[in-house]
């Protein structure tokens, strides 16, 4: 007896031979003589047919748990089928039903929900197609973004998750404490952290870079993959509190080269996407964004559009757009801005680099004009930005001026400064929300719809 994965089975040639099936029934439909169920065991978007004939031991009892959600063990034969859309069925000998799911109490009864009401359902939500196949492409993705690193000699990093810095210098920070909040000790009016856990304030992690750095100038070429956190209150389509981030750094690394390895990076991952997921990401360009394929596939055979910021302002200007959001050099692009250049004016992927020091971060390198800043924001058709990074400032006495500017505290990052005293070298590196890569290959609308257990505001529970 052997037990397969339906994944497996429906590639097999329908050969008398006996199988094992465990999963959860989808769909059941009877006639007089027997009874069709459709069994996924979430290793395929696609169901195997078993049909269950009234000679079967215990037939009428059994058929009344067969219902839609229902977790069976299934014995029987791989036969070829006669029917439409699949090549094999299986005839049942024997059904174990594990755990029934009345028809009256399951609430994944239609074939089709809201995305907005499966969201209140998140523990059972995976067992739709959907949300299935989602997960079968997070997981997939996931494999290919550690072997696009491994395979070019990146090594994988743990970050810290609990941090005393805060590397985008935004305050947008979620707190760690042991303090009862009524009963933190005070000192001169204000709470007194150095009897708390760590000795001084901490906060989870925004991101991993400022860490990341320690070990690319020491080892060249590291990269992050973990969780990040950001207590934004903004309750958008866009937003999570909790997310996935994948942060490479790069030693003796300029602007050029961290654009040529982002750029590479996308396209490794949508191309493996492809070919590792066929069946569901013909799903998602069936019933969730039309051409979904054909798009990704022209970002794969597309040559990036570079440009810098002050170009990139000239264009939308020009374009005689009537954007909700004014176009003004200083000011940072918005989400319109970007889709108009990515989707009207060059239909392709754009880098626009050398944004306005003022609207980035502190530990971006100055160029000369000491306006503007080596950074590079990646944006695609549909999404806008996918990718943000920059090549690091390595002059102490400048970064030292910009955590000043910044109002930060040297003190939190005198570890940061030590970088740039001992052995600096040119760095740069990127960052990229793993859920906003997800949502962008699925074609899904709803950010909080492609990580398994959304985190955001007013939102903690399944």
């Amino acid at each position: 007896m052997v037990k397969l994965r339906i994944k497996e089975i429906l590639s097999l040639d329908g050969n008398n031979s006996e199988i094992t099936v465990e999963g959860w029934i989808r769909t059941r439909r009877e006639s007089k003589e027997i009874t069709f169920i459709e069994i996924n065991d979430g290793s395929t978007i696609n169901n195997l047919q078993t049909v269950v004939d009234k000679k079967i031991e215990n037939y009428e009892s059994i058929i009344q748990q067969l219902n839609n959600g229902s977790g069976v063990t299934i014995r029987g034969r791989l036969v070829p089928s006669p029917g439409q859309g699949q090549n094999v069925e299986l005839l049942a000998d024997k059904i174990q039903i594990h755990g029934d799911a009345p028809v009256d109490k399951y609430p994944l009864q239609k074939k089709r929900h809201s995305f907005e009401f499966l969201r209140t359902i998140a523990h059972l939500r995976p067992r739709t197609n959907t949300f299935g196949a989602i997960a079968r492409v997070r997981n997939a993705m996931s494999f290919e973004i550690h072997n696009f690193f491994q395979s070019r000699g990146f090594l994988y990093v743990h970050t810290p998750i609990i941090s005393g810095s805060d590397c985008e210098g935004a305050g947008e920070m979620f707190q760690v404490t042991t303090f009862k909040l009524n009963e933190a000790p005070v000192l001169d009016g204000e709470i007194d952290y150095t009897k708390d856990f760590f000795g001084k304030r901490s906060f989870l992690t925004v991101s991993g870079q400022l860490e990341g750095e320690i070990y690319a100038c020491a080892l060249k070429n590291i990269y992050t993959f973990g969780p990040t956190f950001r207590a934004e209150n903004s309750n958008t389509a866009r937003h999570l509190a909790e997310f996935w981030m994948v942060e490479p750094e790069m030693a003796f690394c300029d602007i050029d080269l961290n654009m040529d390895v982002a750029e590479e990076f996308l396209k490794y991952i949508f191309a493996s996407v492809l070919e590792k997921c066929k069946d569901d990401m013909e799903f998602f360009d069936k019933r969730i964004c039309a051409g979904l394929l054909k798009n990704l596939d022209h970002i794969i055979n597309s040559e990036f559009i570079r440009i810098d910021y002050t170009e990139a302002v000239e264009r939308l200007k020009r374009s005689k757009n009537n954007f909700e959001f004014p176009v003004k050099w200083g000011l940072d692009l918005q989400s319109e801005h970007e889709k108009y250049l990515t989707e009207k004016l060059f239909k392709k992927p754009v880098i626009i680099t050398d944004y306005p020091r003022e609207i980035k971060a502190f530990y971006m390198k100055a160029n000369n004009d000491n306006k503007t800043v080596r950074a590079m924001d990646v944006l695609v058709p549909r999404l806008g930005e996918i990718i943000g990074g920059s090549e690091r400032e390595t002059d102490y006495e400048k970064l030292q001026n910009r955590i000043d500017e910044a109002g930060l505290r040297s003190s939190d990052y005198w570890w940061y400064l030590d970088l740039r005293r001992f052995g600096s070298v040119p760095h740069s590196g990127f960052g990229l929300g793993f859920e906003r890569l997800v949502q962008f290959v699925t074609g899904m609308q709803n950010i909080r719809d492609v990580i398994p257990f959304p985190r955001c505001v007013k939102t903690l529970d399944f």
